[in-house]
């Protein structure tokens, strides 16, 4: 029987696909990427033009032969992969694996897994896009270079295992350089000072602050300032100066590009970045909803683009005319900073079906997926929406050479807030200012001065190291859980309360990068690195150019490095004694973290792991429960007693007992913390 195969990455975007594709269509996975630079060796020809050496990945074998028996027996064979650089390099090694014809048009390009989607871009197929191709080999001969350059120095230098990367080096000196920001920040003391007052006649109470001192922004340095403005301000009255009332408006968000997804996910939904990318690829490459089937539920999610599409808009503005009213319609075209290369031709995230609500879907998809899946929805509407309208009022009041003010400002018209609120403010403010009129006096009831000092910067957390990896142009939004997953795993950076410290690794490393090697980390070089590949993918520049370029720098650097001198690490001291030889033991850096060591050493080699200790019983045996990281670095908590007890958890346990059925209970994850019991028969759960 003949057939079409369809090539696609995964087995769920192929089992979502074969769906919508004609009878005579067969669809396979290829599962990720099937050829590349081996891993044992640079695999880039430098004398040779910087020619890539491709090998079939380990373990791929059996599936590339397999795909090429399937291909022999198909009248056409359909590459089907995804919209970007690594899918059009995945497309471009199976062409040549199989044999194909790359003046051929066989290469399907579709932006949601919907049927009508499918079906066009079955019937208009396109010829495989080398400048895309050849974009994502520069990308991938780049990074190559520099990790197996410069490893190799930071390992002779520094400590065995490091590794080097183009883009995670610069997300490290921005880390680095933050610490450093908040190390040499020095606070300063400013006093504010609030009040309440009374209207005269009704006794109604408001709030105000200390705005202006002689028509300038109030600045009070220390309590003599403070107690000097409190003994002038007994000396006169307090006049209504002005009363303002206006009127605002608040336009609604764009909807989602990758990066401002990462970060609305972050911030609204606390989902690390690789939670949010895993999650939102299972809803575009589909998932089984009751009554429908197996269906993409999302547009692609690595895209630059805040763009509609005509029928997207005009879907999105009928259910909103249809629900909410003509006057909640706001749509005006695209917002935002649009990329202008050609990552544009992608559409923002957005559902593939606007009359698939978050509320029909409840039954259909995990938890998680229904947050995500809530978060892209809303933002969708509310970018087709009207503006929120506030009512603002402004109240001045003046004594002497002061003057207090009072804001507020109430919604007049919901408008998008109506649907997409996550980032709103309570804004009721208005109905505690009462009736006031220019010239009358008001009563003062308290004054409150309060001294203050100016805080440093804060640490970078996941949301804001990509808000401005983005604002940067450093790396692809596509690539940000890699990055950050890099730094984290090889133990340059810790989180404390989920923001990041660079850690005596890190430090070194960023030193030893920033005197010697000056371009990797510069921020300027890394973001018109990204812009030359952005001009590879457009066609104005050859790739091997830009190689060379790059490599006669790293060249020089090369060379250089040799003569520097080994970075020792500082040990840290610690309390405890070698049980071994009675010396203190100290903390030392190994490739795989931390560990504790006896001071002895060489004369003894003694050596310890670090455990963090919980406050909490081992439910199994009643031994102390330790917090521990598994080799992907992620936490987990077990019992000190291992290997005799094998009890482990991704949830903290805790010393509390549950009140329903007496078992340990435990902390959830995430922004909202509360305890809950994992008996299934009793599912107690407690806020904190």
């Amino acid at each position: 029987m003949s057939y079409r195969l369809v090539i696609v990455e995964s087995p769920a975007k192929a089992k979502t696909i074969q769906k919508y594709l004609p009878k005579d269509c067969k669809v396979v996975a290829s599962k990720g990427h099937v050829i590349d630079l081996p891993k044992s060796k640079l695999g880039i020809d430098i004398e040779n033009n910087f020619e890539p050496e491709y090998k079939t990945i380990r373990g791929q074998g059996e599936r590339l032969k397999k795909l090429k028996s399937d291909a022999k027996k198909a009248d056409e064979v359909i590459l089907a992969t995804d919209n970007d650089r690594e899918g059009e390099a995945i497309s471009w090694h199976i062409a040549n694996y199989l044999g194909l014809d790359l003046n051929d048009k066989n290469r399907m390009e579709f932006l949601e897994i919907t049927p009508s989607a499918i079906n066009n871009a079955i019937n208009h197929k396109r010829k495989i896009d080398m400048n895309i191709v050849d974009a994502q080999q520069a990308r991938r001969v780049l990074d190559r270079l520099v990790g197996y350059k410069i490893s190799p120095v930071l390992w002779s230098k520094v400590l065995r295992g490091l590794s080097a990367g183009r883009v995670q080096s610069v997300a490290l000196r921005m880390i680095v350089d933050r610490e450093n920001e908040i190390r040499n920040f020095v606070s300063e003391e400013y006093w504010i000072m609030d009040s309440i007052f009374n209207k005269k006649d009704t006794k109604e109470e408001f709030f105000s602050k200390l705005a202006l001192i002689n028509g300038k922004k109030a600045q009070i340095n220390n309590k003599e300032e403070s107690d000097k403005i409190i003994e002038e301000l007994n000396k006169n009255a307090f006049i209504v100066k002005d009363v303002k009332k206006g009127e605002k408006k608040k336009n609604s968000p764009p909807p989602f590009e990758t990066s401002s997804l990462q970060q609305d996910a972050s911030n609204k939904l606390g989902f690390s970045i690789s939670k949010t990318m895993m999650l939102a690829q299972q809803l575009y490459e589909g998932v089984e909803v009751e009554g429908i089937g197996q269906i993409g539920l999302i547009t692609y999610l690595r895209t630059d683009s805040t763009r509609l599409s005509k029928e997207a808009v005009d879907a999105g503005s009928k259910f909103i005319k249809d629900k909410y009213g003509d006057e909640y319609l706001g749509y005006t075209g695209p917002k935002g900073k649009s990329n202008s290369k050609i990552q544009d031709a992608h559409e923002a995230i957005r559902p593939t079906d606007v009359n698939l609500t978050p509320e029909k879907l409840k039954t259909s998809l995990t938890a998680d997926q229904l947050k995500l899946y809530t978060l892209v929805y809303n933002r969708f509407l509310a970018s087709l929406m009207s503006p929120a309208v506030y009512d603002t009022l402004r109240v001045d009041i003046e004594n002497g050479n002061y003057t207090f003010r009072s804001t507020g400002s109430r919604v007049k018209f919901k408008g998008y807030l109506e649907v997409y609120s996550y980032a709103s403010k309570k804004e009721d403010e208005n109905e505690s200012i009462p009736l006031l009129e220019k010239g009358e006096e008001v009563l003062l009831k308290e004054l409150k001065p309060a001294q203050k000092f100016t805080q440093p910067p804060a640490r970078y957390n996941e949301a804001s190291l990509v808000k401005v990896l983005k604002e940067e142009g450093i790396g692809r939004p596509s690539t940000y859980s890699q990055i950050i997953n890099t730094i984290k795993n090889r133990g340059y950076v810790e989180l404390d309360q989920r923001r990041f410290v660079p850690t005596m690794i890190g430090e070194a490393v960023d030193k030893l990068l920033r005197e010697n090697f000056e371009d990797i980390v510069d921020i300027d070089f890394t973001a018109n690195m990204e812009s030359n590949l952005d001009d590879i993918e457009e066609g104005s520049k050859k790739w091997k150019d830009v190689i060379s370029d790059f490599y006669k720098g790293l060249e020089k650097e090369l060379e250089h490095v040799k003569e520097i001198e080994r970075i020792k690490l500082p040990e840290e001291q610690t309390d405890e004694v070698c049980e071994n030889c009675g010396k203190p033991m100290v903390i030392k850096y190994g490739r795989f973290g931390k560990f504790m060591a006896c001071s002895g050493y060489p004369e003894c080699k003694t050596t310890k792991a670090i455990v963090k200790e919980i406050d909490a019983s081992c439910p199994k045996c009643g031994g102390q429960i330790v917090e521990r990281k598994s080799k992907k670095g992620s936490v987990f908590y077990g019992c000190k007693n291992y290997p005799n007890c094998d009890f482990a958890s991704s949830q903290k346990p805790t010393r509390k007992l549950c009140p329903k059925c007496g078992e340990i209970l435990y902390e959830s994850k995430g922004k909202k913390k509360s305890l809950f019991c994992k008996n299934k028969e009793c599912k107690y759960k407690e806020e904190l």
